[in-house]
């Protein structure tokens, strides 16, 4: 990321502490979507201890899902990822895809991280059900487009995290996230990104990486497109979020 400006000057990259110039020309996305198709990464993905634990969780063969992010944040930003459960944007395969997100660097509670509705499988499978039975006069293309009419804007669930808590009477939680952390969501799971609050400054880094059966079905569109970049201890102790704050 050096090339783009981002880092700060005179610092070591790897700390990832802000330059306070953000990047306007796309480089950064560029450097990014070009890691992401990397052999380096790749090889991260087939890691053995990435892959047999998955072959041991789904009970046989894998298949490595083509979405594949890199997500990159910067400190004080208020535009986080809206609340939403994967199928959303998933719908063209099985529902039984597993997301690994990976802290890439440690990822204390002042820089945000990843945030889960607590019991929200349940939720996201009643939201699905609810859409299927809405939707029954939509085309086949449609019914998979995240962006239909009875989501939201941005393919999301929303951005008040609040609001699902008094929906659901229940609560979100987050973890201080630590380099070798994986915390794993089914595609019903509601989740969301709180914001980096860091106050030395550092952006955050982090991937999602998705695996499946082999044998069960694919999404037609994730057979073929490349990976998607989005700019924006294994089991952590999660903690429950106090709203407002």
């Amino acid at each position: 990321m050096k090339p783009t400006g981002i880092p700060g000057e005179g610092t070591d990259p790897a700390e990832g502490i802000f330059s306070g110039q953000r990047d306007q020309s796309g480089e950064a996305t560029r450097v990014l979507s070009e890691f992401v198709r990397t052999a380096a990464y790749e090889s991260f993905c087939f890691h053995p201890r990435l892959w047999n634990f998955y072959e041991q969780l789904l009970g046989g063969d894998v298949y490595l899902h083509k979405r594949k992010i890199v997500r990159q944040t910067y400190p004080h930003d208020p535009r986080t990822t809206d609340a939403h459960y994967d199928l959303i944007y998933l719908r063209g395969g099985t529902d039984t895809v597993l997301s690994s997100w990976i802290p890439l660097g440690d990822v204390p509670l002042e820089m945000g991280g990843l945030t889960y509705l607590e019991g929200s499988d349940v939720f996201g499978r009643q939201m699905e059900a609810d859409f299927a039975a809405r939707s029954t006069s939509l085309s086949p293309e449609e019914r998979l487009n995240a962006y239909n009419k009875h989501m939201s804007a941005t393919g999301g669930i929303g951005k008040d995290l609040s609001a699902l808590v008094s929906r659901y009477q229940t609560r979100w939680l987050v973890a201080d996230y630590e380099a070798g952390d994986m915390v794993i969501h089914t595609s019903y799971m509601i989740h969301a990104a709180t914001q980096n609050d860091s106050r030395a400054g550092r952006m955050r880094l982090s991937t999602d990486i998705r695996y499946q059966r082999i044998r069960d079905e694919i999404d037609a569109a994730g057979k073929n497109i490349g990976p998607w970049m989005i700019c924006c201890r294994v089991a952590p102790a999660f903690q429950p979020i106090s709203w407002p704050g």
